[in-house]
């Protein structure tokens, strides 16, 4: 079997340059000749993209006082919306990834949870417990959300579900 050779009717792979990316401050810098050829998210290569270490104890705060004519949400129903969202860089849910340390729901509907992260550098650490409220403050019968950020304990693997161990192939 023989190797085709480019031709006319063989495109080649286009060639992405700097200028190419849409971004801030990207094209024309020093650094983004030692950009990727290809672009794509990977916070650790890209100018400015890792935000500074989140704090132990910072919060984020989401949703309304519940009316209190409506039931206070399942624990399940919370749990099922967390297992809805992602860390970008880890193809399994915070959940599963054990970064929930406590769920707590009230009768009045006020969530608390605690998390931890990854790392205290994850490139999300600024914007992943925002969304961890969002997401608990959409599921009915819930009311006022506070997610606490913490690092104690640390995160390791042990912490994941066997499906989540499975999905990454950790055994």
């Amino acid at each position: 079997m023989s190797r085709e050779t480019p031709t006319e009717e063989t495109p080649k792979r286009p060639v992405v340059t700097p200028d190419d990316i849409q971004g801030e401050d990207v094209a024309g810098r020093h650094e983004a000749d030692e950009l990727p050829a290809q672009p794509h998210y990977n916070p650790y290569i890209w100018p400015g993209a890792m935000e500074s270490e989140a704090e132990e104890g910072s919060q984020a705060h989401a949703g309304e006082p519940k009316d209190p004519e409506v039931p206070p949400a399942e624990r399940t129903a919370v749990e099922d919306a967390l297992r809805e969202v992602y860390d970008p860089e880890i193809p399994v849910n915070i959940y599963d990834l054990g970064l929930i340390y406590s769920l707590e729901i009230a009768e009045d509907g006020t969530v608390d949870v605690t998390m931890t992260l990854t790392a205290p550098a994850c490139p999300v650490a600024g914007t992943l417990p925002g969304e961890v409220a969002r997401t608990i403050a959409a599921v009915p019968g819930t009311g006022e959300v506070t997610v606490t950020l913490t690092w104690d304990p640390p995160w390791d693997k042990d912490k994941m579900t066997e499906d989540a161990k499975l999905a990454l192939g950790i055994y």
